[in-house]
C-alpha cells in the first residue's frame, strides 16, 4: 500500500477527471492526510487507509469507501450521499452533521463513532455493528437497521 501526499491525490483526481474516468485512490495509503474540504464526489477509495484522516465538509457523494479503513476519521458535515461504505470501519469516527443519505453501510463497524445530528435518512445499517456510537439527534427516517427493522 503506497503513501500519497495531498498533491498526489489532487493529481489523480485532477488527471482522472480530465479525462472523464473514475479516480482510483483504491489500496493506497492517506492515512492523518488532510483532505478537509475536497471534492472526492464518485471516487474509488475501495480498501484504502483513511486512519485519522481529515475529511471535515469533503464531498463524498457516490464514493466506494467499502473496505476502507476510516477508524478516528473527521468527516463532520461531510457530504456521503449514496456512499458505499459496506464493512468500512468507523470505529471512533466523528460524523457529526454528516449528510448519509441513501449510503450503503452494511456491516460497517461504528464502533464508539459520533453520529449526532448526522442524516443517516434511507441509508442501509444492515448489519451494521452500532455499540456505543452516538447517534444524538441523528435523522434515521427509512433507514434500514442493523436488525433488519425498517425506521420510521
Amino acid at each position: 500500500m503506497s503513501k500519497l501526499t495531498l498533491e498526489q491525490v489532487k493529481e489523480v483526481i485532477a488527471s482522472a477527471r480530465e479525462k472523464g474516468e473514475t479516480p482510483d485512490l483504491s489500496r493506497v495509503d492517506l492515512s492523518r492526510i488532510n483532505l478537509s474540504g475536497m471534492d472526492l464526489s464518485g471516487a474509488n477509495l475501495n480498501g484504502a487507509n483513511l486512519y485519522a484522516a481529515n475529511l471535515y465538509r469533503a464531498q463524498l457523494s457516490k464514493v466506494d469507501l467499502s473496505g476502507t479503513d476510516l477508524r478516528s476519521a473527521r468527516l463532520t458535515l461531510a457530504n456521503l450521499s449514496r456512499a458505499n461504505l459496506t464493512a468500512a470501519d468507523l470505529r471512533e469516527a466523528d460524523l457529526g452533521g454528516a449528510t448519509l443519505i441513501y449510503a450503503n453501510l452494511d456491516h460497517a463497524i461504528f464502533h464508539q463513532a459520533n453520529l449526532s445530528c448526522a442524516d443517516l435518512g434511507y441509508t442501509n445499517l444492515a448489519g451494521a455493528q452500532l455499540a456505543e456510537a452516538n447517534l444524538r439527534g441523528a435523522n434515521l427516517r427509512g433507514a434500514v437497521m442493523p436488525d433488519k427493522s425498517l425506521h420510521h
